[in-house]
């Protein structure tokens, strides 16, 4: 592995995990401190509008304050590679501590919901939006939780690769503007909170299965609260409303969650654990393009390289699998999803999934003026067409502008 011996200031020690958007490294200031650094893909770094929005958010997110984030301490938007070094914070992701440990109880869940709603406070109160909250994005330090990688959400969702008609995000946790591509503001990072806290509780709002399911439940049905302790329903159920206007702000939730603005109970602290890196996930093809080995790679086609993350690193900086970039176009009575773990398409309520390890080739094109073909050709010999139909032209030239872009994040 070449690592790079110094980035900024910084000394490198090791690289922490690599995503679709870049290279997380631990790194030491010259005064001993750990920060995490995080450096932009080269394909990023080429994007103009990323790195304007990168430097316009990485300014707002250094004056984030607050006990529960993980703070921005120094940044170059202006490198060959633009970089982010945020306080190295030890300790396990929430996603990690529930599967070592299991739900949590009523009260613990309160000081998560109070600690989150604090966290989410000093982002808003700074013009930012987290976009991406999730257990994931959580580590459960020794004094309390806190969350990663604001500031960086917006700033990706600028570029074409999440233009109009593809979704940032985790589905589950996504609110129903934002699955639906329109414009978000803290409101869906609420709605996020809920979402989470249904998780640490033991459940799943909006269920389980593909992502394009998770999404629809979001948008059409109701949360599933059966895991929530009885106390907490009625809040978690305003955070999940299915309109913004009708989710509490993070300071409301403050006073639903700790109404009696009790001390933190004991224990309530986590120990700093060291989280295992997770083993690297499934490449995935592109359009026309070959899947990885043991199948050959034809000339002029991609090579795959990285599954396509945000920013999401974990305790200690491993990669987080729950994020994705995903493609969503939807039609009347149609849709199509494209993200890591493969394709889901087809007509309404009978979406068909594919797996990369299935797939031998996609291809796409435009029929006519507002319709978009998509074919998935599994290695056994079928072709599996699916048409959805654009609302408008324009959004059909969105699609077809932002389906090789998308695809080009998985190689």
């Amino acid at each position: 592995m070449n690592l790079p011996e110094r980035i900024g200031g910084y000394n490198v020690e090791r690289e922490l995990g690599a995503g679709g958007m870049g290279t997380v490294y631990l790194a030491r200031s010259r005064g001993g401190r750990s920060v995490a650094v995080k450096v932009a893909r080269p394909e990023l770094a080429g994007d103009p509008h990323f790195r304007e929005r990168f430097r316009a958010e990485v300014a707002a997110a250094r004056s984030v304050g607050g006990f529960h984030t993980a703070p921005v301490v120094d940044a170059d938007p202006d490198a060959a590679a633009p970089w982010l070094a945020t306080a190295y914070i030890p300790g396990p992701t929430l996603s990690a501590l529930l599967a070592a440990e299991g739900p949590m109880d009523e009260v613990r869940l309160r000081g998560l919901g109070a600690a989150l709603a604090e966290a989410l406070a000093a982002i808003h109160g700074c013009g930012l939006v987290h976009r991406d909250l999730k257990p994931g994005n959580i580590i459960m330090a020794a004094d309390g939780p806190r969350v990663l990688d604001f500031g960086i959400a917006r700033a990706l969702e600028s570029t074409r690769l999440t233009a109009t008609g593809t979704a940032f995000g985790t589905p589950g946790f996504l609110a129903p503007e934002q699955a639906q591509g329109q414009e978000v503001d803290g409101a869906a990072d609420v709605f996020a909170l809920g979402a989470v806290l249904v998780a640490a509780a033991g459940g799943s709002a909006f269920g389980a299965g593909t992502p394009m399911g998770l999404m629809y439940r979001s948008v059409h049905e109701p949360p599933d609260l059966a895991a929530v302790p009885e106390g907490l329903r009625p809040v978690l159920a305003a955070c999940l409303a299915k309109t913004p206007a009708e989710r509490p702000a993070p300071a409301a939730l403050l006073d639903l969650f700790v109404p009696d603005a009790a001390p933190s109970p004991p224990g309530a602290a986590y120990a700093p654990t060291v989280a295992a890196v997770p083993p690297p996930p499934p490449y995935a093809p592109y359009n026309g393009f070959q899947p990885p080995h043991p199948y050959p790679t034809p000339a002029h086609s991609f090579a795959p390289q990285h599954r396509a993350t945000a920013w999401s690193m974990g305790a200690g900086g491993a990669p987080d699998d729950d994020a994705d970039l995903s493609f969503v176009a939807v039609g009347p009575g149609s849709s199509l999803l494209i993200d890591a773990t493969g394709i889901t398409l087809g007509p309404e309520g009978a979406e068909t999934p594919y797996a990369w390890a299935e797939i031998r080739t996609v291809t796409y094109a435009a029929e006519g003026p507002k319709h978009l073909q998509v074919v998935v050709h599994p290695h056994h010999g079928t072709a599996h067409p699916c048409v959805i139909a654009a609302r408008r032209k324009s959004r059909l030239q969105e699609w077809l502008q932002d389906l090789p872009l998308i695809l080009e994040c998985f190689l």
